[in-house]
């Protein structure tokens, strides 16, 4: 109850709940705080709009680069090698948008979230789904839909933004 993901009330109605939101999804900044959130917002206009320009003007290079590097993800034997390769993979994305800025954005948020994901444990159930993902954004990318493919880049950060409100 600490966590504060659970809440004790006595008497008649009493007993013990969940909360209806993880103690760090609060929007007044606390516990996770301000700066994370800024982060986190940040990070989804700086990666849905990569996506968006990827679908436009990515090559069969660029989607092959992301596919290996989603396979060195699923073979990653440490998440220190996952998130190297993870990293890259975001990274890759901006590469494809063949925009400089969005090269440098990209790569700041990223050592951002470097910083938020270290304060998180790495379930393989967790690491395997978010690298599904990955793999159907490739496909997505390669397909040209952006609409799903910027829906599916959402979801994913999203998925990020709630391990880290109810895990911290």
């Amino acid at each position: 109850m600490q966590s504060g993901h659970l809440i004790s009330s006595r008497g008649r109605s009493g007993g013990t709940f969940v909360a209806e939101r993880p103690p760090l999804a609060e929007e007044d900044g606390k516990p996770l705080g301000d700066e994370a959130w800024a982060v986190l917002d940040y990070r989804v206009a700086v990666e849905t709009g990569a996506t968006i320009l990827a679908v436009e003007r990515a090559g069969r290079e660029d989607t092959g680069k992301l596919a290996e590097l989603v396979r060195s993800m699923a073979d990653a034997a440490q998440f220190e090698d996952y998130r190297r390769a993870d990293i890259r993979f975001h990274i890759s994305i901006a590469e494809a948008a063949r925009s400089p800025r969005l090269v440098r954005a990209m790569t700041e948020v990223q050592g951002d979230m470097s910083d938020l994901i270290a304060l998180i444990p790495h379930p393989e159930q967790v690491l395997t789904h978010s690298n599904a993902q990955h793999e159907r954004l490739v496909t997505l990318l390669r397909r040209g839909e952006a609409g799903a493919a910027v829906k599916l880049m959402r979801e994913h950060i999203r998925g990020t933004e709630h391990i880290l409100a109810g895990l911290i």
